[in-house]
């Protein structure tokens, strides 16, 4: 049985919860909460992950994997033609 998922302190709510690429989309892929939070500390403040992980009372392995997460399903999203759907909570 895996334990339940501790509350973490999101403050990031994406003004637009739909991105798509132009013409045809092949699919979605959606990004929770917790990882368009994660791309914002790291990627756009450029806080180190130590920083993000205290900011996100999470440990700084779980960020790690959150971020790995999150930047994989961008990519795929990106090389693949697919739209990218922030998830509500």
């Amino acid at each position: 049985m895996t334990r339940p998922k501790l509350p973490r302190c999101l403050s990031c709510n994406p003004c637009n919860c739909h991105l798509k690429p132009k013409g045809i989309s092949l699919g979605e892929v959606g990004l929770m909460p917790d990882e368009v939070e994660a791309l914002k500390l790291h990627d756009l403040d450029g806080l180190e992950q130590k920083e993000a992980a205290r900011m996100m009372k999470i440990s700084q392995p779980t960020f790690a994997r959150i971020i790995k997460s999150a930047r994989n399903k961008v990519s795929d999203a990106i090389l693949n033609g697919k739209g990218i759907k922030a998830l509500k909570s």
